[in-house]
């Protein structure tokens, strides 16, 4: 039970603390939040997603594995949304906003502490390549969801490619595979720009929920909410078997599923109008209801 407290105290309270500050001021001050979440998609996450990538070292047989169990977890936990979804009868706006949620989970500053603390740093390699790879599927599936209705097919996979994120991991790929020395100066600016992206985030996510006039608990948030924080690590549970996911690969991936909704993905739908309100509302929930999901989670691995 000390062990449970100290996660929450060190982890949960100083995110919690960023969200409320954000909720304070943020009407405060007449912060736009659409301005402010502008500049984290397509300055602060490229930046992020850059600067892990370049830096990546991988072991390239196990992380290719790693990658292919991560997505599939992701891919099927987003196929149980859409089903779950379409059994509802609910409209295909906000069908696309449950598939959202289920594939972006909080891996980044959720992920990290929570695997740390769970596992020691010897599994920051396995948490950093579970990271990349499900920060790409979460971008990619979810702008793809939240253009699919506005645009249709070919304008989804247009706005997938034009994604300021997804353009970042080709230079750093680039970068990281031929072993580039990028220079001091400009490793420094993407470095600050990458450490600017989590706490603009959650100070974001916060300013969203003061704009919102009614909190609805509804049954579209509670469900969509419990398909990313069940549906995720029970898949990755299962598929741990086949995809040969042991020790700290399987530990870790499985955790990695069981984070809540990334805020990423309010971002995404603030930005393409996806439902905005219903999917900011659902990050928060399934944040909250995370403390007692991942208890459960971390007792299991």
């Amino acid at each position: 039970m000390s062990q449970l407290f100290v996660i929450f105290l060190n982890i949960l309270a100083p995110v919690f603390g960023l969200v409320l500050l954000g909720y304070l001021v943020g009407p405060r001050l007449e912060i736009d939040a659409r301005s402010i979440s502008r500049i984290a998609y397509y300055l602060l996450a490229p930046a992020f997603l850059f600067h892990v990538f370049s830096d990546a070292n991988l072991e390239l047989n196990l992380a290719v594995r790693m990658a292919f169990y991560a997505i599939t977890v992701a891919l099927l936990t987003g196929a149980v949304a859409f089903v779950i979804a379409k059994l509802l009868k609910l409209s295909s706006e906000m069908i696309s906003a449950f598939v959202l949620i289920s594939v972006f989970g909080n891996v980044g500053n959720f992920g990290f502490p929570i695997i740390q603390f769970k596992f020691g740093d010897t599994a920051i390699v396995e948490a950093s390549v579970y990271f990349i790879v499900l920060s790409i599927t979460g971008f990619v599936v979810g702008v793809a969801a939240a253009t699919w209705n506005r645009d249709g097919r070919l304008g989804a996979i247009t706005a997938v490619f034009k994604t300021p994120a997804i353009l970042a991991a080709v230079p750093a790929l680039l970068v990281s595979g031929a072993d580039v020395q990028i220079p001091i100066f400009l490793e420094r600016a993407v470095g600050l720009l990458a450490g600017a992206l989590i706490p603009i985030m959650l100070l974001t996510l916060g300013i969203q929920m003061a704009n919102i006039e009614k909190i609805e608990l509804d049954r579209n948030v509670i469900i969509g909410s419990l398909v990313r924080l069940v549906a995720g690590p029970a898949l990755a549970m299962l598929l741990a078997a086949p995809f040969v996911m042991t020790g700290l690969p399987r530990g870790t991936g499985v955790l990695q599923a069981a984070m809540p909704a990334a805020v990423l993905a309010s971002l995404i739908a603030l930005e393409h109008n996806l439902m905005p309100e219903f999917v900011t509302t659902s990050v928060l929930v399934s944040t909250v209801a995370s403390a007692f999901t991942l208890t459960i989670v971390l007792a299991i691995v």
